[in-house]
């Protein structure tokens, strides 16, 4: 049976799941060792599967067809965000959102359409991981947060979007 290789960002994903299981404390140090080890040296899908199996992955996914996403005021981010949007456009503010974490990972899907992230004050965000063919992406927000600050990782394609960040005016 010829099983699909895994690819690197698959195995990225797994070892930072068994750590952040580790560090919620669901894992002992043995079992970190071993799932590390095995995340590491699949070969396969089939192999990688198992190591991540029984750990939560927190992903919330919003989506829209030529319409409004929408995220202001005192809303709970998630530490991982996937939004789909073709023909729409996307608006997240996280100053004033409720962010019980110090990073998170947002990817973008953008078809057409624009997006907007609004950081809060002392925030920083990486932009590093965003595609974009004939779209274009701007980024006024350091890309380094201040200490303490939140960091938001920011991925995704985007064939013919536009993505703006920008830190809150407040």
């Amino acid at each position: 049976m010829n099983q699909a290789p895994v690819c690197d960002r698959d195995r990225d994903r797994a070892v930072e799941l068994v750590q952040q299981a580790y560090a919620d404390g669901r894992l002992s140090s043995t079992e970190l060792e071993l799932r590390l080890e095995r995340a590491l040296t699949a070969t396969s899908a089939h192999e990688l599967q198992p190591v991540v199996a029984d750990l939560p992955d927190e992903t919330v996914r919003l989506w829209s067809i030529g319409g409004r996403l929408t995220r202001t005021g005192d809303w709970q981010v998630p530490r991982r965000l996937r939004v789909d949007s073709e023909y729409g456009r996307v608006r997240l503010d996280l100053s004033r959102a409720h962010i019980p974490h110090p990073r998170v990972d947002i990817e973008l899907r953008l078809t057409y359409g624009h997006a907007t992230i609004i950081l809060p004050v002392g925030a920083g965000a990486n932009i590093d991981g965003v595609q974009a063919a004939w779209g274009r992406v701007t980024c006024k927000s350091p890309a380094r947060p201040h200490p303490g600050g939140l960091h938001v990782h920011i991925t995704g394609n985007l064939p013919y979007g536009h993505l703006t960040i920008r830190t809150s005016r407040k």
